[in-house]
């Protein structure tokens, strides 16, 4: 097998979709999806619809993926335990660049150089669709919460910051 071309992220992303057998295409919009508020507005779907992929790393180098719904925080705490790690915490934007060739705004769940684990918030599994980056901060895909699930081979979890 080739190892990815790491200067087309869309490609990336769609390599992997056609691999693992799911259906779901890629749309490019002229608007951007940097922020959930920005990816609502394109995709015409509430916040809660929009699929966040937020990238931790442990203290030993591991990198994990955990997949939230947009009106939810994630709670690092949680996270933590699930990774039985020591410490964590979010990937920097040049660290995210250097280990996945994603950048902020499209990351996406799917497409990096080898598998990551996982962890889905459980609310994502309210929605029948979810829309997530596919790269870049333009390039979009809807997907079924089970289907994420499937193709990430992730669990599902209570990751978010439990409201007061």
């Amino acid at each position: 097998m080739r190892p990815p071309d790491m200067s087309d992220p869309v490609g990336r992303v769609r390599a992997f979709l056609e691999s693992a057998g799911c259906a779901s295409q890629i749309t490019h919009s002229e608007r951007t999806i940097f922020t959930v508020e920005d990816a609502s507005e394109a995709v015409g779907a509430p916040p809660e619809k929009i699929l966040k992929s937020l990238l931790f790393v442990t203290d030993s180098g591991e990198w994990a993926l955990a997949l939230m719904s947009g009106a939810n925080r994630v709670d690092g705490k949680k996270v933590k335990r699930l990774l039985c790690a020591r410490k964590i915490r979010m990937g920097s934007a040049e660290a995210i660049r250097e280990f996945s060739g994603f950048s902020p705004g499209g990351v996406p769940p799917v497409g990096y150089p080898a598998p990551l684990k996982a962890f889905l918030d459980a609310d994502l599994f309210e929605h029948d669709v979810v829309w997530s980056a596919a790269g870049t901060d333009h390039d979009f895909f809807p997907i079924t919460p089970a289907e994420l699930l499937r193709i990430t081979n992730g669990i599902t979890a209570d990751i978010k910051i439990q409201s007061s």
